[in-house]
């Protein structure tokens, strides 16, 4: 009974229903420590990424985190994360402040400005198909035939006469994003690409009208909107990666394809979409993520959380869950900087969270540091752009 009356305590909560006795009652139940990731995995991550993303329902989080604290059993596993105080979370949930910097306890190397690790922006290089290379960035105004950038994104026009021609071939763009970058392209069938840091995608200059659209993520994360077939004579579109092959008719979906990574990850948000790779073919619906091994063709379904996994391109570091390790990969790629562990153990730690990529990477690793009380330390370098983690 008293379980449940916790859980009631959290969902009055996020609807600004508690009493000041249920507050208190609350404010209890989280001072022992192995409740914490029941609260932190629900509200933290959930109902945060949610209430950032204007594309998606507050409300619907709600109802998600009452469905699943419901299904809670009283035997929780412990991960590594330490507590963030009741207070800043009250302030985190009703929206009143953003996960504000917590002061770390060491590393005094964190207290001097960071000058070369700077946070990452707009910028790519377009490859167009005589090999001639453009530097896009905030600032610069690129134009030539139907293309033009403002520095920012990346635009294609619709070229009018596409009828194809006896032999005709088509001419190949790629556009890639290096580490501390990323950038927005809508191509040429109104197909609109969000592109990572440290990603590379190969795609036509123009599309022939009726035939399939094929496009190429040669590594790295993009998240597409596809302009559906009903517009193009029933062309369909094809994303290729790394021998995985994504036949869409008209959807919103997220693939995560980095080198370093042993898994390609395809999220679908909204729409269908088929998933192939040698024999294997599997069909994902909403919420849905298929996970292929770079060595093999089996092809494992997760149901996840969609809008946590392309937040993103939204503005928004989610983790859940995740290791330190993994983690860092994430941050290096956005501030373009190498990680140095000194001990093995600490890329065990475990965290979760929603953090702003417009912060600088002294807030973002303060905050890691913080929250770790003691067991996580960083030294910026700030030279070698090198975070050292002991």
């Amino acid at each position: 009974m008293k379980e449940i009356n916790n859980q009631n305590n959290i969902i009055k909560f996020l609807n600004k229903e508690s009493s000041e006795e249920e507050l208190d009652e609350l404010e209890t139940w989280l001072k022992n420590p192995k409740n914490t990731p029941v609260f932190n995995r629900f509200i933290k991550v959930e109902y945060l990424t949610a209430l950032y993303m204007k594309d998606y329902d507050v409300s619907n989080a709600k109802n998600e985190i009452n469905k699943k604290l419901k299904k809670i059993n009283r035997k929780r596993k412990t991960f590594f994360l330490k507590k963030v105080s009741f207070v800043v979370s009250v302030l985190l949930i009703f929206g009143l402040a953003y996960i504000q910097t917590i002061k770390p306890t060491s590393s005094n190397n964190n207290q001097n400005t960071v000058n070369n690790i700077t946070i990452g922006s707009s910028k790519a290089i377009l490859t167009l198909g005589n090999g001639n290379q453009v530097s896009l960035e905030k600032g610069k105004k690129y134009t030539q035939d139907n293309i033009s950038s403002d520095g920012k994104s990346l635009f294609y026009n619709e070229v009018k006469s596409k009828k194809k021609k006896r032999f005709e071939k088509l001419e190949y763009n790629y556009l890639t994003i290096p580490k501390g970058g990323e950038f927005f392209v809508i191509l040429e069938d109104g197909t609109r690409v969000w592109l990572n840091s440290h990603s590379k995608l190969k795609y036509p200059a123009k599309f022939i009208e009726g035939e399939e659209r094929n496009v190429e993520l040669v590594y790295g994360e993009a998240y597409f909107e596809v302009s559906p077939s009903t517009k193009h004579n029933g062309a369909s579109f094809n994303v290729l990666c790394k021998k995985q092959k994504i036949n869409v008719l008209g959807t919103e979906f997220n693939i995560k394809a980095y080198n370093s990574d042993n898994l390609i990850k395809t999220t679908l948000v909204g729409g269908k979409i088929e998933i192939e790779k040698g024999s294997s073919k599997q069909v994902l619906i909403p919420n849905q993520q298929s996970q292929i091994a770079l060595d093999s063709d089996n092809i494992t379904i997760v149901e996840i959380d969609a809008s946590q996994e392309i937040s993103w391109v939204h503005g928004l570091f989610t983790f859940n869950e995740q290791t330190l390790d993994e983690m860092m990969k994430v941050l290096s790629r956005w501030y373009d900087t190498d990680i140095v562990f000194e001990l093995e153990e600490k890329k065990k730690f475990v965290f979760t969270g929603v953090l702003e990529k417009t912060k600088s990477v002294k807030e973002i690793l303060e905050f890691i540091e913080g929250t770790s009380e003691g067991e996580v330390e960083f030294d910026i370098i700030d030279m070698d752009k090198t975070v050292i983690i002991r």
